[in-house]
């Protein structure tokens, strides 16, 4: 049975028994303290905890998850993965356990042809909590499982809570026998291996009101609604209803695996590090495929972090099965797309999108090997000059933490060269790294008391009405104000406060548009709006401060935007949408928004695209948007369902997730997209758009700015002024321009080329005079020698060079160069294999001079170059030189 048709049959059966069928919510988690949605309750979180009104009273799900606290686990074992998926039943305030239980009999051991899973009722086995007769009750006389199959846990195994105060309970698991092949007889408390936890069945019955730890609690009393939370892992059910042994050797994995095997020219099963390297890639590959759909970039913090890593990590993983710098993620990712495709169609509609990103990714890593290979060489380098054997921990965890380059790799070519690293150093920076960034995780959780606040207040006041399509000023009522988080009746003069409406013109940030800003008026108080956020859905905050009187709970009040400012960022909304369908239009289909900002005359819009937009590409899409602001096209916006505006082609931004009902935009016959901004009345009302450039924003990614309206006519008065003076000044027309300043540019840098030249020339004339006048101390040539000021430090290392180079080579030299480039010295010293020999080294001779200087340097013993602070002091720094090298010639020094 295929996992696309587990999944199916989950929800069919509990959809026949009332439930609402609810489709997976993004990966990318609501929760602030969360970076991904890493359990399948998570988005089911604030129906249990009071926040939310959930849209039935029972609810099933097939959800997304992705978990990487165990990453450097996956592919040496069978039984850990990033990503995977949770099919669950739930019952908020309504059935319970005589209700779940016998569902979940039912559905494992019905035949499949009557649609359940076929489970032989003798290989099922049950747990239950200590001391839950209920439960065990049920599944004793309701079910008719023998007590012998009935086993007892303890709070480590059977409890539930989510980790904060709010609802908890004990759980009843269910387990699959898979045979004496699999170990020891005795159920699950004997072995969990041989049998297969397949479902877990959460009693939520009781309210915590201290949750130290996971068996550290306290209960404060039954809840008034019970509710029930369970999870049966997709993953784990396809490796028994296939016949498989593992989660790699199901149909969503193990195609992705057979691929990387046949790319690779390797066979799974024959070698145990080979096959570690193909499990990384089978399970990464799909992980990184399913959060790039739903909108992470890869970067350098957060979960674009985490997706980085796991995209490296599988990169790294083909370079050790031997795939060098071949890109195969593009076909890998293909078969993700297509394996995970029956679940969710709209992988294969991104596949384009998702193709581009992982591709740069791909591509810019490989870049960044070689970066980390040249960095690592000289790690080594340095290790080796000082008879070392052990390559630093700091240096690894460089490597590491700056240049993605994962530790295995460093071990292996550290072992290349003979060396050992570091690992423990290594380790224990890693793990401050983590309790920092666990710390900080920690810091950020006090934000569930905020969302608990809001909760309440969605429930009060209930779900806030916008007006602002329409209207840009509103009688309404004051329903809620927040003081620094918490809840209060009224707040006074100068008192920065977080209001809510019973209705609202004001737009609250989302959707790449900003903010309204405004002013709201009672009886006795005026609050300066600054910015509108909606932390909940149908929840809107205004934040602002108290500039005269008292706001209270209760109070008429009449809130009126700043028309201006929202008219401008209409105006840029608008832009936004006609430059996507224009970049469409230029570039294909694989040119999907990924970002935008609507600021006031102001946009920038990112979009997925394999390398740089060239120059002529973005006049062209100037053009054709101008165009349709000539034309004057009518704005539309209607609602629909989601079904039905993709079939009318309407855009939507890649990664983000819709209801089932959507607002559709439309400009004339040019532009329809998923939006739910504000926009002018017709195109005509934007004036003009003027692009100003694109840049790289990310792996993939690239960004364009552009100004509207007033502003983009502001910015070609300056540039007509500005090309106006330059005709002036260079007597040229102006289409002449380009070529006459394009000549002057030539002649400059020919010129700069020439002087350069003439000045390293006049530098060097002085080094045969610096060689008959070396002085010799104890049989070692001795040059130092202060350059013209603003001689470069370029042309100072040259000198010292040609200087070491005109000395036999059997004659100790030691040169020693200063000079002041611009207003701070510099000092270079050279030291030649003689020298050298001679215990004297470049490095340690810089040390000294730089330190007179007031500054410091380094280098390798054969050249080193330093500087300071203090020009005055370089006659001193040099016969700190001479002294050193004459202590270091006579043993007194080293």
């Amino acid at each position: 049975m295929e996992s696309a048709e587990i999944a199916r049959r989950f929800l069919r059966f509990f959809e026949e028994r009332g439930h609402k069928v609810v489709p997976s919510a993004s990966l990318i988690a609501e929760d602030p303290t969360l970076l991904l949605v890493n359990a399948g309750m998570v988005p089911f979180k604030p129906y249990f905890l009071g926040q939310r009104t959930p849209p039935a009273s029972r609810l099933a799900t097939a959800q997304k998850c992705v978990r990487t606290p165990d990453i450097e686990e996956v592919g040496k074992t069978t039984r850990h993965a990033t990503f995977f998926q949770m099919l669950g039943n739930f019952s908020i305030g309504d059935y319970f356990k005589a209700e779940v239980i016998p569902f979940a009999w039912e559905l494992l051991t019905k035949s499949e042809s009557d649609g359940g899973f076929g489970f032989p009722e003798d290989r099922l086995w049950a747990t239950v909590y200590l001391d839950d007769d209920e439960a065990y009750d049920l599944w004793r006389n309701r079910v008719g499982l023998p007590d012998e199959r009935i086993q007892r846990r303890g709070l480590e195994d059977n409890y539930w809570h989510m980790g904060v105060p709010g609802p908890g309970g004990p759980c009843s698991e269910i387990y699959y026998d898979r045979g004496p092949e699999y170990g020891k007889e005795g159920g699950p408390v004997a072995d969990e291996d041989r049998y297969l936890e397949v479902w877990n069945l959460v009693f939520m019955q009781y309210q915590l009101s201290q949750v130290r730890t996971k068996v550290d609690f306290d209960i404060a009393g039954e809840l008034p609604a019970k509710n029930i939370d369970t999870g049966m892992g997709l993953e784990r059910m396809a490796t028994i209803l296939q016949g498989v042994d593992n989660l790699y050797e199901i149909d969503t994995t193990y195609k992705i695996l057979d691929k990387a095997a046949e790319l690779t020219k390797t066979r799974y099963g024959r070698d145990h590090r080979a096959d570690v390297s193909l499990r990384v890639i089978a399970d990464h590959v799909r992980t990184g495929t399913m959060l790039v759909a739903d909108g992470v970039m890869p970067s350098n913090e957060g979960r674009g972090y985490v997706l980085r890593r796991i995209l490296r990590r599988t990169v790294r993983n083909l370079r050790l099965l031997g795939s060098g710098d071949d890109r195969y993620m593009h076909e890998l990712t293909d078969v993700a797309i297509n394996v995970m495709g029956e679940q969710y169609s709209q992988l294969k509609a991104d596949a384009p999108q998702i193709h581009g990103i992982i591709d740069a990714e791909e591509a810019s890593f490989l870049g960044t090997l070689r970066t980390g290979t040249a960095i690592f060489d000289v790690a080594v380098e340095e290790t080796k000059r000082k008879s070392g054997t052990t390559l630093p921990g700091d240096q690894a965890f460089k490597l590491h933490d700056t240049y993605g380059f994962p530790i295995d790799l460093t071990l292996e070519m550290a072992a290349e060269h003979g060396l050992k690293v570091d690992e423990e150093g290594f380790r224990r920076l890693m793990k401050e790294q983590k309790t920092a960034a666990k710390a900080d995780a920690a810091a950020k959780k006090t934000g569930n008391a905020d969302i608990s606040v809001f909760g309440q207040l969605l429930e009060a006041a209930g779900k806030v009405e916008f007006l602002g399509y329409d209207q840009t000023e509103a009688d309404t009522s004051v329903v809620g104000i927040l003081v620094d988080g918490a809840s209060v009746p009224a707040a006074g003069a100068g008192t920065t406060v977080e209001v809510v409406l019973g209705r609202t013109p004001f737009y609250a940030e989302g959707g790449g548009q900003l903010a309204d800003q405004g002013v709201i008026r009672t009886s006795g108080a005026e609050v300066e709006i600054v910015d509108v956020q909606s932390p909940l859905p149908g929840l809107v905050m205004h934040r602002g401060k108290i500039r005269s009187g008292e706001l209270k709970v209760g109070d008429e009040a009449q809130a009126e935007i700043d028309l201006e400012r929202r008219r401008a960022i209409s105006r840029s909304h608008s832009a936004t949408h006609l430059v996507h369908r224009g970049f469409k239009n230029a570039l294909g289909e694989t040119a999907a928004q990924a970002g935008s900002e609507n600021s006031p005359g102001r946009f920038r819009f990112d979009f997925t695209a394999a390398g740089a937009v060239p120059a002529s590409v973005l006049r062209d899409v100037e053009d054709e948007v101008n165009a349709v602001l000539v034309n004057d096209l009518k704005v539309n916006a209607f609602y629909t369902s989601q079904a039905e505006a993709r079939a009318m082609g309407a855009l939507a931004m890649f990664g983000e997730k819709y209801g089932d009902e959507v607002r559709v935009v439309e400009i004339g016959d040019y532009s329809r997209e998923l939006c739910g901004g504000t926009h002018v009345h017709s195109s005509g009302q934007l004036g003009l758009v003027k692009v100003l450039g694109e840049q790289s924003v990310g792996a993939g990614v690239r960004r364009v700015e552009a100004l509207v309206g007033i502003d983009a006519f502001r910015f070609l008065a300056r540039e007509s002024v500005l090309v106006h003076q330059l005709t002036e000044q260079l007597k040229a027309r102006r289409e002449e321009l380009p070529e006459r300043i394009d000549g002057i540019v030539t002649r400059l840098r020919t010129a700069e080329k020439e002087l350069e030249r003439l000045r390293s020339a006049q530098v060097l004339e002085v080094a045969g005079d610096l060689v008959s006048q070396a002085r010799d101390l104890q049989g070692v040539s001795v040059v130092t020698h202060r350059a013209p000021d603003g001689t470069g430090a370029d042309d100072l290392r040259k000198l010292a060079l040609d200087v070491r180079g005109r000395f036999p080579a059997d004659r100790p030299a030691v040169i020693v160069i200063a000079g002041v480039p611009s207003d701070r010295p510099v000092v270079v010293a050279a030291v030649n294999e003689a020298g050298r020999e001679r215990g004297l080294k470049a490095g340690r001779l810089v040390g000294v001079a730089a330190k007179a200087l007031g500054g410091g340097g380094g280098g390798k013993d054969d050249v080193a170059q330093g500087g300071g602070t203090r020009p005055e002091a370089i006659g001193d720094a040099l016969r700190l030189v001479e002294e050193a090298i004459a202590a270091q010639i006579t043993g007194q020094l080293g």
